[in-house]
């Protein structure tokens, strides 16, 4: 093993493009330290000692959902008690909160609603641009904007165009859960396939929109569905260029159909810092202090992590499934965090240009 990792770390530093061999005798070791390692020095090379962040608002408008994915506990029908739908002023409401908290990005993903109209959801994006020229709004997964043109019978690039048009400014990445075939048909049967999401995220960039990729670990997945996974981003970030960050989530078990714990500090370490080293085309790495925590969020920063997602103010997705972590985190919260990791803290907007930069202070004894 050490001669392997040997040879691996020969190619990281050399700037050589790594196998899925490679990543999964990643995953495989225990030699934490020395992936992270490998990660901070391909971390360096691409982003220096800099981590972002940014002032944003989470919104959900609905729980209700046409889907029921066994890993999800924020899904209701329409009959729970728990169900909601946040009305068109309840939504601006929480975009006019956003402006006044200096957000620059509104996060917006929901249910697949039964009922609501693709109108309900351009008129929104045409509210909030009318009324928050300022706000950014990165919204929809794949998932919803296949269910769009579902609903709506128009090809897809069409429903992209439109919500475009309406002010849709770029995509969070998310639903994409695992893309193998055997494992998403256990977790998440209803929900379009991984050749899908492929293939809606393809026509996002090809209408020039950026968006983010995410990866659901820690259920049902093996190492190698993982790998694979990674694989296919890559190769779609090869011909595309569109993905902005790669955000690993942690699977939260709580209210699922799933009987699995909590991921473990080593998952998610690994599953950040492999991915820095297997995802050369992504520049940018989200450990999403939300799902991991800010602590083991702030320890990832040693790991091949350049970002830590942001103020998010009110998450309920997560939440839903346990997630152990608070709702909200300041500014001033945040670039202590950084600050104390002996790291550059950066205020970005969503397509990463840089709002405010602090300068470091090194690590705190």
């Amino acid at each position: 093993m050490e001669s392997e990792q040997r040879r691996i770390r020969d190619k990281v530093e050399a700037g050589d493009r790594l196998t899925e061999a490679d990543a999964l005798a990643l995953y495989r070791t225990r030699d934490l330290l020395a992936v992270g390692e490998m990660a901070a020095l391909a971390n360096r090379r691409a982003n220096g000692d800099r981590v972002y962040f940014i002032v944003n608002r989470h919104v959900n408008p609905t729980n209700i959902c046409v889907n029921r994915c066994r890993f999800c506990a924020f899904s209701k029908g329409k009959d729970d008690p728990l169900a909601y739908t946040m009305t068109m002023d309840e939504i601006l409401q929480r975009a006019e909160e956003a402006r006044e908290q200096r957000a620059s990005e509104l996060h917006i993903v929901g249910g697949l609603h039964p009922d609501l109209p693709f109108d309900f959801y351009l008129t929104m994006l045409r509210s909030l641009r009318e009324r928050f020229p300022s706000l950014h709004v990165q919204a929809f997964t794949a998932v919803e904007i296949d269910y769009f043109r579902k609903i709506t019978g128009l090809p897809l690039a069409e429903v992209i165009a439109q919500l475009k048009d309406a002010g849709l400014g770029s995509l969070p990445g998310g639903g994409a859960e695992i893309f193998a075939p055997e494992i998403r048909n256990e977790i998440c049967p209803e929900k379009i396939s991984g050749d899908r999401w492929l293939e809606v995220m393809e026509a996002v960039h090809a209408a020039g929109l950026r968006s983010n990729a995410t990866m659901l670990y820690g259920h049902v997945e093996t190492l190698e569905s993982r790998v694979d996974h990674m694989r296919r981003l890559r190769e779609l970030q090869d011909r595309t260029g569109g993905f902005q960050s790669f955000i690993p989530l942690a699977f939260h078990p709580k209210n699922t159909e799933i009987a699995k714990g909590y991921t473990t500090g080593l998952d998610d370490l690994l599953a950040l810092a492999v991915a820095r080293l297997y995802l050369d085309n992504f520049r940018h790495i989200k450990s999403f202090w939300i799902m991991v925590g800010p602590k083991l969020a702030q320890i990832s920063l040693h790991f091949g992590v350049d970002d830590i997602d942001g103020t998010v103010v009110e998450e309920k997705i997560t939440h839903a499934a346990g997630a152990q972590a608070g709702q909200e985190m300041s500014v001033a919260e945040l670039v202590a965090m950084i600050r104390q990791a002996g790291k550059i803290p950066v205020e970005r907007d969503t397509l990463y240009n840089v709002v405010r930069e602090w300068p470091a202070e090194g690590f705190r004894g």
